[in-house]
């Protein structure tokens, strides 16, 4: 897993009034948590960027005035109109313990669906896993190799090596090959063809 670094601040006062003096000053508040103790800190806005605007997974390297803290993102909360960061949960990483995180689903392979017109439809850009964080993925394939016209592939079907578990329902379909308005109409003339 790559790893950012955020330099932050500790918070002292936690009240609304320096909230709103932090945001205007274009830092992010936040906490982190799981640790011996919860640590209030603040960061530049900036720092998140590639955190949150990236469908990559990064382990956070959380530098607070020389204590490293190694964590991942648990929740970003955003102004409902601005789209601005309001606030960062982070959740400090313990080897011993599994964490819950999303990750981001990558196709392998060419579908013999989609050779034949078919279009590849992704349903879900990430699938929740639980594991230590040794064992957090990058990204999770998916081969699609196999995926036939109007056939999905779902969550139950991947393999994982056993290293961490997959969370999202089973059934939840992770792609699938639709058939084009264009290769329907085809098939049915095909169809009504055969029957005169």
């Amino acid at each position: 897993m790559k790893t950012l670094e955020i330099i932050g601040f500790k918070r002292a006062n936690l009240g609304k009034a320096q909230t709103k003096e932090l945001r205007n000053e274009s830092y992010v508040p936040g906490v982190l948590y799981g640790g011996a103790e919860q640590v209030h800190f603040y960061a530049p806005v900036i720092l998140f960027r590639d955190l949150i605007y990236s469908p990559e997974v990064y382990e956070v390297d959380l530098n607070i005035e020389g204590t490293h803290y190694r964590a991942v993102l648990q929740d970003a909360q955003f102004h409902p109109v601005n789209e601005m960061l309001l606030h960062v949960d982070l959740l400090e990483l313990q080897d011993d313990k599994p964490v819950k995180m999303e990750i981001p689903v990558k196709m392998v392979g060419n579908s013999p669906g989609v050779m034949v017109g078919g279009k590849l439809v992704t349903k879900l850009r990430k699938l929740k896993v639980k594991a230590l964080p040794a064992n957090l993925p990058d990204y999770i394939e998916v081969d699609i190799s196999e995926l036939e016209l109007g056939k999905s592939i779902k969550v139950g079907k991947i393999n994982t090596g056993g290293n961490y578990e997959i969370l999202t329902n089973a059934l939840a379909p992770v792609a699938t090959v639709t058939i084009p308005r264009a290769l329907k109409s085809a098939q049915m003339e095909e169809a009504r063809a055969g029957k005169k």
